[in-house]
């Protein structure tokens, strides 16, 4: 092969890899909600980021994610920037939280959407009634990606 060949071959396959299944774009956020761990746990399952101006370990596995979304309802920020944003679990998901909380007081839960970490709280007190609050940093496409997919509270349907 020459390389007039690979040239060629080397740009189709920039305009081809990006490409999705089917050519829809995937506009669907994704959620994750991460609880911090000890560095002692199983390197494959564990990240580490900064939070508070420390290195910390955090659960690869989300505690909560997507899936586990039902409803929300996105409010401005106090800081004026973005909006921060109330998630309602379903049932499950709901029992899955206290149980997690229930023995996490002290520990760092990060939320993350679209794999950007976009607020951190400090646990002090089990979660029970299924509700989680991100306060900060979620951008307004990010808000019009998550109508695309889940209903504001009181809604049967998405907006989108």
């Amino acid at each position: 092969m020459n390389f007039p060949r690979l040239l060629v071959l080397a740009i189709a396959m920039a305009f081809v890899l990006p490409a999705d299944a089917g050519g829809k774009k995937n506009k669907d956020a994704i959620i994750a909600f991460h609880m911090e761990t000890d560095p002692g746990d199983n390197h494959t399952m564990i990240f580490t980021q900064f939070v508070a101006g420390k290195e910390r370990v955090f659960r690869r596995m989300p505690e909560v994610g997507t899936k586990d979304i039902e409803s929300f309802n996105p409010f401005p920020s106090q800081d004026g920037e973005g909006f921060g944003i109330v998630f309602k679990v379903k049932t499950a998901a709901k029992h899955r939280l206290a149980a997690v909380t229930a023995n996490s007081s002290g520990r760092w839960f990060i939320a993350r959407i679209n794999g950007r970490i976009v607020d951190g709280v400090i646990v002090d007190q089990q979660i029970n009634d299924g509700e989680l609050v991100v306060w900060k940093g979620v951008s307004l496409a990010e808000v019009n990606e998550l109508d695309q997919r889940f209903p504001r509270f009181g809604a049967k349907k998405p907006r989108g």
